[in-house]
């Protein structure tokens, strides 16, 4: 090949990156601009595939999609016109934006006589446990009395109906029992719940757009503000209690923007101001910058089209692990400035192939070792981080160097400054200084290092804001609401073998309502309870009732009723509550029909496709699970029933986290012996001298962490493995040093470590915990990866350029 065909193929390939950056600009934008990709959220997807179960994701789907869409508001004052005062100038600024907004039905005594309507038809075949055991228990005089007192006591409880439809009372306390299974009652066409005589109006609305959409928050937030003003202004003591997931979305949006407007911003500059005083050019940055954005465009695009989904958390590891891509760009610019001047851009590319080749090598050693663990989620991370790295370093190799000349950087008097610097760094030597430092170093991790503790609890992951926090603690004890993410699953063959089943639990969970461990539970079969317990119950209810020598007969002859009158109650009730085997029987499909069900919704998942095939499923909720020790007792009582499965979702998730803090343990580790393999074949006995710095680094950051008595999660894990990435750069820059006798890598180890500082040991500063404790790690090891990097050189540069 002639010089002139030679020297014109960096050119040509410069031109085919143009296209191919070109190609992913192009694609990146379909995808957000026109096909409008969300990633996706879902921290099951993370699970492996044989793991996850697909009607335990749609039961936590199921009971998590109507909360997550809820907005409770409670507006309380010291009486009752006082607080409808309010609620109705609450209401008012809320009902001229119905399209954000839906509002709770307005409540009458028409509508709630028509979500009884359906139960009433069937009320002989609906008993609470305590109606069964006195009907079994309880002397017919019992029974009569009982009759009497409804018809004359005014005392006697509430009216449904006419008194001969139920003369016994059941159905009245059948429906008692219902409500019992909340607080909230209507009133003047309001829900509203009561606490020590002070009325709490409740304001159900339905968010009509994505609580965790920006745009949602930004446009909800202020008409709360306004409606909150408005009730103020009404009632000046009103109280306002207010709970949902938008709020929490908007709280830690608003702190996300406060963080980046300080902590991202002011890393920025600071990046800024150190290329500036280095190379006296804003051209570096923009180098790099542009080669990071390159990496990222490839990342996402090539994940999409392989996985057709790119999850957030991909997006949070893969952009913070390409930061290492910036030392490919910055060790090329400190070559430069420190080369020749008449050496040719291209000719110092071939001359640092070998050290880029091995800072790429290493990286993507580290992040294969991700692909091989069992968790989609971890492969999906490890392609992206290697794709990312790649393109990032390709750019490098195809851009720079038509970009940069000898003449484009300039040296400043600081980049000369920075590698003089170096030689006040003493070299490791076997002394009594090195073993006297050893030891205490080793006693310093033993110490730290035995004191770490494990926390992945998600819980732990979040802060919402005091106020917040403290209206969900109280509105979630005035409401006594369920909880989403712990509950009973149950499953069966068919919609009467789930009801069953789940009229076997309930069985068990009675004594822990006894004992106060819970204060109750939902359940659709509460309100349609299993054809064999329809059934059962009315018989039940016909033979104690209803037959000859029995409560009837003696309650007509108390009132002077002939038997005519007895075979016309006979009849009636008989006739209300059709036998089963008649077709009659109401049904969980039937009872979803009707308005009554609208609170019971959540609880019924019907016909579901799993890996089995279809089955039956629905949600046992409970309410009071305040005490999170009495856990294991819960999950105790549901175990060893048919069908019957505990779903603690925070747990479960908490669970996910562990496996991938403890996969990217071994990871980290594999990665380790992997590098130092590559290391060897290149730079043999002294490999050891590159991979230290970021060992002891590691050790001396866990160390750290259980002296302070900060948990280790999976986050700190995350920074580690980007710790070694970095550290090992630096490593490998300081022996191409002392291999090439040169002092520009000083400069380079200098700027990287001085970037990445900024750029992720800022995020220390940060309030949300899993940025936090990233940059806490990031910071100190970082910092002691750069303080101890020169130690474990060879020798000094032998010539200083200046």
């Amino acid at each position: 090949m002639s010089n002139s065909s030679w020297r014109s193929w960096p050119k040509r390939l410069a031109l085919m990156w143009v296209l191919a950056v070109g190609l992913l600009l192009a694609h990146n934008g379909y995808l957000w601009l026109v096909k409008g990709v969300v990633p996706d959220t879902d921290i099951l997807a993370l699970l492996p595939v044989e793991q996850r179960d697909p009607v335990l994701q749609q039961a936590f789907t199921h009971m998590v999609d109507a909360a997550q869409q809820r907005l409770i508001v409670l507006v309380g004052a010291d009486d009752w016109e006082h607080a409808r005062s309010a609620a109705d100038a609450y209401n008012a600024v809320l009902a001229k934006h119905p399209a954000l907004l839906q509002s709770g039905m307005q409540l009458s005594e028409q509508n709630q006589q028509d979500w009884l309507a359906p139960s009433q038809q069937m009320r002989l075949s609906l008993l609470t446990p305590g109606q069964q055991t006195a009907l079994h228990e309880q002397p017919s005089k019992y029974w009569s009395d009982a009759a009497l007192q409804q018809l004359y006591s005014p005392f006697s409880g509430p009216k449904l109906g006419a008194w001969q439809d139920d003369p016994f009372g059941l159905f009245s306390g059948w429906v008692q029992a219902r409500a019992q299974e909340t607080p909230v009652r209507p009133r003047d066409g309001y829900l509203f719940v009561e606490d020590k005589g002070r009325p709490y109006i409740v304001l159900l609305m339905t968010l009509r757009q994505p609580a965790f959409s920006m745009a949602t928050q930004r446009a909800i937030l202020p008409l709360l503000e306004q409606a909150g003003a408005a009730a103020r202004q009404a009632v000046p003591t009103v109280e306002l209690i207010s709970a949902g997931v938008v709020l929490h979305a908007g709280a830690g949006s608003a702190q996300a923007s406060r963080e980046m407007s300080t902590i991202g911003i002011g890393s920025l500059l600071g990046i800024i101001l150190l290329m500036w005083l280095t190379f006296r050019s804003l051209r570096p940055i923009g180098l790099i910058m542009l080669s990071i954005g390159v990496g990222c465009l490839a990342a996402f695009s090539l994940c999409w089209l392989i996985f057709g989904q790119v999850h957030l958390l991909t997006l949070v590891f893969g952009a913070s692990l390409i930061g290492v891509a910036q030392d490919y760009g910055i060790y090329f610019l400190c070559s430069r400035v420190a080369a020749d001047g008449e050496l040719d851009s291209w000719q110092l590319l071939r001359r640092l192939m070998p050290g880029l080749m091995l800072t790429l090598a290493a990286a993507v050693i580290g992040y294969v070792g991700l692909a091989l663990t069992p968790f989609p989620g971890l492969r999906q991370m490890a392609l992206f981080s290697v794709i990312g790295l790649l393109f990032a370093w390709l750019t490098v190799i195809f851009w720079f160097p038509a970009l940069l000349s000898a003449s484009t950087l300039n040296s400043s008097s600081f980049a000369a400054w920075v590698g003089r610097t170096r030689r006040h760094w003493p070299l490791l030597k076997w002394n009594r200084g090195t073993l006297l430092a050893a030891l205490l170093f080793g006693v310093f991790a033993l110490t730290g290092i035995s004191r770490l503790t494990v926390n992945d609890d998600i819980r732990s992951l979040q802060t919402p804001p005091k106020a917040l926090l403290a209206d969900q603690i109280k509105l979630g004890k005035l409401l006594d609401a369920p909880t989403p993410v712990q509950f009973y699953l149950v499953r069966g063959a068919s919609a009467e073998q789930v009801l069953q089943r789940e009229e076997v639990l309930k069985q068990k969970l009675e004594p822990l309502v006894a004992s106060h461990i819970i204060s109750g539970y939902q359940a659709m079969s509460n309100w349609t309870p299993s054809i064999r317990m329809q059934e059962a119950n009315r018989n039940l209810a016909t033979k104690a009732l209803l037959s000859a020598g029995g409560p009837l007969k003696a309650l007509a002859a108390q009132l002077g009723e002939d038997d005519s009158w007895i075979k016309q109650m006979r009849e009636r009730a008989l006739g209300s509550a059709a036998s089963a085997n008649g077709g009659h029987a109401l049904t969980p499909e039937a009872f979803l029909l009707t308005a009554a069900s609208e609170p019971s919704r959540h609880l019924w998942l019907g016909k579901v496709d799993s890996q089995q095939g279809s089955v039956y499923a629905s949600i046992v909720a409970l309410r009071g699970v305040n005490n999170y020790a009495n856990l294991p007792i819960l999950k105790q009582a549901g175990e060893h029933l048919d069908g019957v499965q505990w779903v603690d979702k925070v747990s479960e998730i908490s669970s996910v986290l562990g496996h991938y803090r403890q996969y990217m343990g071994w990871v980290l580790l594999g990665a380790y012996a992997a590098i130092y393999l590559l290391l060897f074949s290149r730079y043999r006995s002294a490999a050891w001298r590159v991979l230290t710095p970021p060992a002891v680094a590691s050790i001396a950051t866990l160390a750290l962490l259980g002296v302070i008595g900060q948990p280790l999660q999976l986050f700190h894990v995350l920074a580690l493995m980007l710790i070694l990435g970095l550290g090992v750069d630096y490593g490998i820059f300081l022996q191409e040093q002392s291999m090439q006798r040169d002092r520009f890598a000083w400069l380079t180890v200098g700027l990287s470590a001085a970037s990445a500082l900024l750029s992720f040991g800022l995020l220390a500063l940060s309030g949300t915990p899993p940025l936090h404790a990233f940059g806490f790690t990031m910071l100190i090891g970082i910092a002691v990866v750069w303080l101890i990097a020169p130690c474990f050189s060879q020798d000094y540069p032998g010539k200083e350029k200046e």
